[in-house]
């Protein structure tokens, strides 16, 4: 597959985080003139000009990375797993903001929606969920979509069925790679018949903010009432 020139990738960029080339420039303190000759290509920029574009983009370090091998240069920020061992204090850090959010339950995921990390309030709340779900690599949307886990108790299901989709066409939107099948899986787990009780369920089950989507989750307790459930966060 062949990789699009770099001019062709900021462009992209810029039009996803919905800036014109005036305000891009003005953020990367660069003449529109210059900008534009980057991404038609009659400009190639330099390593310090594209990783300053990126920064003004907020790009994740991952996809400046991407820029970086596509513009001829080598890579320059290193990747490591969650639970490798010098991470140790990322991991530390990561749980202390998760436990700070008790007696509410809040949990962390990767760019595939895999659990990294939750708090004590968590598993409560998964009372009744098939094991199968939570074994090995747990795929958050899939168990909150999945008829056997959280589904039957999420108050707002349409919504965030809909929501979850908005989620992951945005996460694709920025080149993310692999991903789960949670859209696919969860066209599946709608209940039949099954329809919020609230008469805003179509735009319940996702707010926008400035970083993107952000699912917005209602649980039902055991009991039929619903419990507060912190938004997802990802480390």
């Amino acid at each position: 597959m062949t990789t699009p020139a770099i001019g062709t990738l900021l462009r992209d960029w810029r039009q996803r985080r919905r800036m014109s080339q005036l305000d891009l420039a003005l953020e990367a303190e660069i003449s529109t003139r210059h900008l534009s000759f980057v991404e038609t290509g009659r400009a190639q920029p330099s390593r310090e000009m594209l990783l300053h574009l990126a920064q003004a983009l907020d790009i994740p370090l991952r996809e400046r990375n991407a820029l970086l091998v596509a513009a001829g240069f080598a890579p320059r920020f290193e990747a490591r797993a969650f639970d490798a061992p010098d991470m140790s204090v990322a991991r530390e850090a990561v749980q202390r903001v998760l436990d700070g959010h008790e007696p509410y339950p809040a949990l962390a995921v990767d760019r595939h929606w895999t659990l990294l990390a939750a708090n004590r309030a968590v598993m409560p709340l998964l009372a009744g969920v098939d094991p199968s779900l939570l074994s090995g690599a747990v795929n958050v949307l899939r168990l909150s979509l999945h008829p056997d886990g959280l589904a039957p108790r999420i108050a707002n299901l349409v919504a965030h069925e809909r929501g979850s989709a908005v989620v992951l066409q945005h996460d694709h939107g920025i080149r993310h790679p692999g991903g789960c099948n949670a859209r696919r899986d969860g066209a599946r787990s709608v209940l039949p018949g099954r329809r919020s009780d609230r008469p805003d369920h179509a735009r319940d089950g996702v707010v926008m903010s400035g970083r993107g989507p952000v699912l917005v989750l209602r649980l039902r307790g055991c009991s039929g009432t619903r419990k507060p459930v912190q938004k997802k966060k990802k480390p």
